[in-house]
């Protein structure tokens, strides 16, 4: 397994943050996690609220502990709410039920760490995490066509735009 590095989670924080103020989002908190679920960086923002740092590690766990973004563990528990009540019961980690977490990927597919975005509407959490993901040169789960998708049971939901701007 490759490990994720400092700089490469620095550098995904970083750009995560510039690409919020791009969309001009409110302070965001923003967290890395390796692939076994530590942290690895968290940042958060002047004026981001106090439970930032639990929110965005919740946001991240829930993706790697189901190998699939936050978004997807959300549609999952509203599918299966007995299965996901155990999960959170047996993960010994938060698992926070909410859009802005989301795997991070080399080239080859392999989840080499997770992260969450919180602090704005679930919609531009989830679009900051992927910029700052693409912009470390890493990639997140939309980044692989179809074929890749079904060969690493990858779980892709519809397009995600920024409600903000109709």
């Amino acid at each position: 397994m490759r490990a994720l590095s400092m700089d490469q989670a620095l550098s995904i924080i970083q750009n995560t943050l510039r690409h919020g103020a791009e969309m001009r989002a409110y302070a965001l908190g923003v967290i890395v996690l390796d692939a076994g679920g530590q942290v690895k960086a968290f940042l958060k923002q002047d004026g981001a609220s106090v439970m930032r740092f639990d929110i965005a590690r919740g946001k991240a766990f829930a993706a790697l502990a189901l190998h699939r973004s936050s978004r997807m563990v959300l549609q999952k528990a509203r599918e299966k709410p007995a299965f996901m009540e155990t999960l959170r019961a047996l993960s010994g980690g938060p698992i926070f039920l909410e859009a802005g977490g989301q795997l991070i990927r080399d080239d080859t597919g392999e989840i080499i760490g997770a992260m969450g975005v919180t602090g704005d509407v679930n919609e531009v959490d989830d679009l900051c995490a992927m910029a700052g993901i693409r912009a470390a040169g890493l990639k997140c789960d939309d980044d692989f066509d179809a074929e890749t998708c079904k060969r690493l049971n990858i779980k892709v939901g519809p397009p995600i735009s920024d409600p903000r701007n109709p």
